[in-house]
């Protein structure tokens, strides 16, 4: 059931097209792996969307080959990388 709730969300709100390929990668290393994501990726997957950003992890950690991951952890970190690029973005000192 929850799969299906992650593929409509994802689909509704067009998540797949708002982040560019090289920030998905950073942002995917930075919570599944360890590493970190630059500030032009922060931007990306802030406007991405918080929704989106939730729908698109836990429809990775759905993927049977991240079955060995603890959910838990993953989720963890995707909210310490959205928190962390949420603060960067909103920082007086990043100026376009």
């Amino acid at each position: 059931m929850a799969m299906k709730e992650n593929d409509q969300i994802i689909k509704e709100n067009n998540c797949e097209t708002k982040m560019g390929l090289p920030c998905v990668l950073e942002a995917f290393t930075s919570i599944f792996e360890t590493g970190s994501i630059s500030n032009k990726c922060c931007g990306e997957l802030v406007v991405l969307g918080k929704v989106c950003h939730s729908a698109l992890v836990k429809r990775t950690l759905e993927n049977l080959l991240f079955k060995d991951l603890c959910p838990s952890k993953i989720i963890a970190k995707s909210i310490q990388t959205w928190n962390n690029c949420l603060a960067l973005i909103d920082s007086p000192s990043l100026s376009a």
